[in-house]
């Protein structure tokens, strides 16, 4: 099999010679601005928090994420078939056209430093937002609502069945 050289093609894009009909002028002449600046893009607030939800599980000393209470309620819909695990437990989000604003509940583990590990979140929640999204995060307030100590059974661990 021999390839042949695109005859139809001219060696300058602009130039409207060689068949290319004009076809590159109208596209220039059309539109009106850069193809990236023509409509509107909006974020949900669920995709913003389940962004933030990853990237503050990926911090050192988060053992967990939400109170108690919805802790205990997603370990329920976790064995639910269909339930999954909810990246977005812990996490609400307030977005806007430009910018966003988080609240974040986490369960730190026992020994590790609270003020570094929020500091930690927050770093790594506002690059991971901001990075993904474009938009400006103007604040990550963090509730730390629980220790995870040493010798706590874990709620979100499957403990197994008792029936086999």
């Amino acid at each position: 099999m021999t390839e042949s050289p695109q005859r139809n093609r001219p060696d300058n894009p602009t130039s409207l010679s060689g068949g290319d009909d004009g076809r590159q002028s109208q596209l220039t002449k059309r539109g009106g601005g850069a193809p990236a600046s023509r409509g509107r893009t909006t974020i949900a607030d669920g995709v913003v928090e389940k962004i933030a939800g990853m990237a503050a599980r990926d911090v050192g000393g988060v053992h967990a994420m939400g109170s108690g209470m919805s802790r205990t309620f997603g370990a329920v819909r976790d064995r639910v078939p269909g339930g999954g695990k909810s990246v977005t437990r812990g996490v609400k989000a307030e977005v806007g056209e430009s910018q966003a604003a988080l609240d974040l509940e986490i369960v730190v583990e026992y020994g590790v430093a609270i003020a570094d590990v929020a500091g930690d979140v927050r770093e790594n929640v506002v690059a991971a937002v901001e990075r993904m999204t474009g938009l400006e995060v103007v604040e990550v307030n963090i509730a730390v609502s629980d220790v995870k100590l040493p010798d706590e059974e874990d709620d979100d661990e499957d403990t197994g069945s008792r029936v086999q």
